[in-house]
């Protein structure tokens, strides 16, 4: 079993996770590196607490404290407008400080997200395809997780 903490954007603080919970179910996204046999459970789900990252000093700690193995930026770092200018100071914060491995992305990044982050050419802008290779290049799954799509979410 793999113990995870999961990080979302405060953007959306109020996110129920079902992008990101149905992934971890069925292995889609970054969470498709897991055996289906392998149990994943969820030890922490917080908001970051706004940029530049307020929660950043104690929430990945306490994940850590409740078994923590590795921590998740969620997608929503980097799907909404423009993608979180402080992922790159997370992700080192946690795992200097806080000592654990981060993976960026959590479900892969809807096909209505790709789109519109394409048209308005802010991936490219500001270098965040680094960061992106986890969570698209699969168009089946993108377009799975469109929510605009009427099959949204069916297997």
């Amino acid at each position: 079993m793999v113990k995870i903490g999961v990080m979302i954007c405060d953007r959306n603080r109020k996110c129920t996770g079902n992008k990101c919970f149905k992934s971890i179910l069925e292995r889609d996204g970054v969470f498709s590196e897991y055996p289906v046999d392998e149990p994943i459970e969820v030890v922490g789900w917080m908001a970051c607490g706004g940029c530049p990252g307020e929660r950043l000093e104690f929430a990945p700690a306490d994940m850590k404290k409740f078994g923590a193995e590795v921590i998740f930026l969620a997608s929503c770092y980097l799907a909404g407008y423009p993608v979180c200018p402080y992922i790159t100071d997370h992700k080192t914060y946690i795992e200097n400080v806080v000592g654990l491995p981060v993976v960026i992305g959590t479900h892969p990044m809807p096909q209505n997200y790709i789109e519109a982050h394409l048209k308005a050419g802010d991936w490219d802008r500001d270098g965040a395809w680094d960061f992106l290779k986890n969570v698209t290049g699969d168009t089946e799954a993108a377009n799975k997780y469109d929510s605009t799509n009427p099959n949204f979410l069916k297997k």
